[in-house]
């Protein structure tokens, strides 16, 4: 079984690996058969998880109530993080822009507490900075929950250092989630130092850079027509061709340590600090045992010292997000 980490100086302990359930119900593709999903993500609790992503906005709702329908069962043995912040209609149709008024917080933890069958969330995020409300405003709310008892630990999702700060003098922060992955670094340069003097655990999600660094696209990859992926700037046929060096390294430390791309990527992130947790999502179950294995794969110093000289010289060729994504999500 895998070790358990601590997420920061909380108490909120958690598997080394968590699972990402969004792809099971949006953005890389149709949705996943149903009973297919549920039997991935009860075989990841079998298998060692303990710790379940989602968000209301996936689907919308569609992948809460997917998450609570499979997790309801062994509720006691896990624990189900969620997200908050975007604006959606009364039919769960996606609208432009963010929502983190109080009020809407509130009104949405009921909602997801029945989607999710449960009576607390263990960690609710802000799934992304609403410029509109004070992060006071919006750690004030969460607290209020916490204090009612139906959370138990305040996230937030790609939020800056003054953020972050502002927030965590309201309520403690016990966990960031934000991209992190040797196909994304920044959060090296700022967010970590952060992260690590007041205390807070790192959940990166795409720790596996969107699959790119499982080494199983390439240039010539074709996406279906619903994936994301077709509108990220990184995905273009161009930036993969240029951003194959990453896998070309990775593939060169997992001949040597007899591995796989995706595990080698997965282990250098838990070599990075012992309160990061990434959270892998896939919807294969051969896929979910390989992730695994890469939770128990050691890299010696001087394996990460080579995949660090070898990254630090790499120019990674395009953006996270098309432009008008990022001003729609406050990037």
């Amino acid at each position: 079984m895998m070790k358990p980490r601590k997420l920061g100086n909380s108490n909120l302990e958690v598997s080394a690996l968590g699972l990402g359930c969004m792809g099971m119900s949006s953005g890389y593709g149709p949705a996943g058969e149903k009973q297919a999903m549920i039997a991935v993500i009860r075989t990841a609790v079998e298998s060692g998880i303990t710790f379940f992503d989602t968000a209301e906005i996936y689907g919308p709702f569609a992948n809460e109530l997917l998450v609570g329908e499979a997790l309801a069962p062994v509720r006691g043995r896990v624990k189900i993080a969620t997200k908050f912040g975007f604006r959606i209609g009364p039919n769960g149709e996606r609208l432009d822009g963010l929502d983190s008024r109080p009020a809407h917080i509130k009104e949405m933890m009921e909602a997801s507490l029945k989607r999710l069958r449960t009576d607390v969330i263990d960690l609710l995020y802000q799934h992304r900075v609403d410029p509109d409300v004070p992060i006071e405003d919006v750690a004030g709310a969460v607290k209020e929950l916490i204090q009612a008892g139906k959370v138990k630990h305040f996230g937030l999702s790609e939020a800056g250092a003054k953020t972050i700060r502002r927030a965590h003098a309201v309520q403690p922060v016990t966990a960031l989630q934000s991209e992190y992955s040797l196909f994304w670094r920044e959060p090296e340069v700022e967010i970590m130092p952060l992260l690590e003097e007041l205390g807070i655990g790192f959940v990166p999600f795409s720790p596996l850079g969107k699959g790119f660094l499982t080494g199983k696209i390439d240039e010539n990859t074709k996406f279906d027509a619903s994936d994301f992926r077709n509108i990220v700037p990184r995905f273009t046929p161009e930036a993969r061709k240029t951003n194959q060096a990453v896998v070309d390294l990775l593939n060169t430390i997992a001949s040597r340590v007899k591995a796989t791309p995706a595990q080698v990527a997965l282990a250098w992130l838990l070599a990075q600090k012992p309160w990061i947790v990434p959270i892998p999502g896939t919807t294969k179950l051969h896929r979910l045992a390989e992730n695994l294995a890469g939770a128990s794969l050691e890299l010696t110093l001087s394996d990460l010292r080579d995949i660090k000289a070898a990254s630090d010289k790499m120019a990674l060729q395009g953006a996270r997000y098309p432009t008008y994504l990022q001003k729609l999500i406050g990037l």
